[in-house]
């Protein structure tokens, strides 16, 4: 007997494949830089944690319900203003290194949950 537990991935799907040296393999594309992760595309950022660099996220027509922001390659606390600002419109901010935020968006997405990620390119 064979059990095969390897979820199935729509094509479309961004899944982050590898960071490092200053950028991502997403879905098979590189991509040079900080980046916002969608399910369905992905967009250059600037690599500002700040509410306003972060308006693509909440005024995305599929807005998700949870924000995984990867804030470089070490863990630093995020701003109570942050967390406040995206709380209002309705998304959960979820805060760690970059490392780590790249795993937990890629189980989140496989998950099929309404999530996006805020990636800031580590070396």
């Amino acid at each position: 007997m064979s059990l095969d537990i390897t979820p199935q991935v729509p094509l479309s799907r961004q899944i982050i494949k590898a960071y490092g040296d200053g950028g991502f393999v997403i879905t098979g594309q590189n991509y040079t830089g900080s980046v916002l992760v969608f399910l369905e595309q992905t967009l250059a950022w600037s690599g500002d944690i700040t509410l306003d660099a972060l308006k693509p996220v909440i005024d995305h027509p599929s807005k998700p319900d949870i924000l995984v922001i990867g804030c470089g390659p070490t863990f630093s606390l995020p701003c109570e203003e942050l967390r406040a600002g995206l709380r209002a419109h309705g998304i959960v901010l979820e805060w760690m290194d970059t490392a780590a935020a790249c795993r937990t968006y890629n189980v989140l997405a496989i998950e099929e949950r309404a999530v996006a990620a805020a990636l800031v390119a580590v070396d």
